[in-house]
């Protein structure tokens, strides 16, 4: 008996991808956001001289992991537009706007708030926060606003677009 058997290379779901990429990079940036950052701040971590090169070791790693999960994001929508007719204009803009958040949070937010951060001054013993940190802390916390509503409103896009 002969059989014959077909190879057929499927071609990868972008939409799947894209789908695992804004759930990781969501969800992670919330447990990062409002479970260790917050438990950090409580447990008086924050006065601790060493906070400052703890979190950007924590977050040089996660900005990282944000890079490349906006990067599949983004080339999942490009490759996806690109095959399909009926693709939502709106889904790629907002993977436009995810990429350049990751790339303003890892290459000027956080180097930014660890360079102000950074004590200096060794005999200087009142560890005050100072004002450009709030304000760094503020933007940062805007466009983790931002990340969270463009994430979800392209969670929910890709979600409804037929495969």
């Amino acid at each position: 008996m002969n059989t014959i058997s077909k190879v057929t290379a499927k071609h990868p779901s972008w939409q799947t991808a894209i789908l695992f990429a804004l759930g990781f990079w969501l969800s992670s940036s919330l447990v990062l956001d409002w479970v260790i950052m917050p438990s950090l701040y409580l447990s008086g971590m924050m006065s601790q001289t060493g906070f400052t090169t703890a979190g950007y070791v924590i977050f040089w790693g996660f900005n990282r992991l944000e890079l490349l999960s906006a990067a599949v994001v983004l080339t999942g929508a490009l490759v996806w537009r690109k095959n399909h007719d009926y693709w939502n204009l709106n889904i790629t803009f907002a993977a436009i706007i995810l990429f350049a958040i990751a790339i303003l949070n890892t290459y000027l937010l956080t180097p930014q708030m660890c360079a102000v951060g950074v004590d200096l001054n060794l005999f200087e013993t009142a560890s005050t926060v100072p004002a450009q940190m709030n304000l760094l802390h503020g933007s940062y916390f805007l466009l983790e606003v931002v990340k969270l509503v463009a994430g979800g409103a392209l969670f929910y896009w890709c979600w409804q677009q037929p495969e």
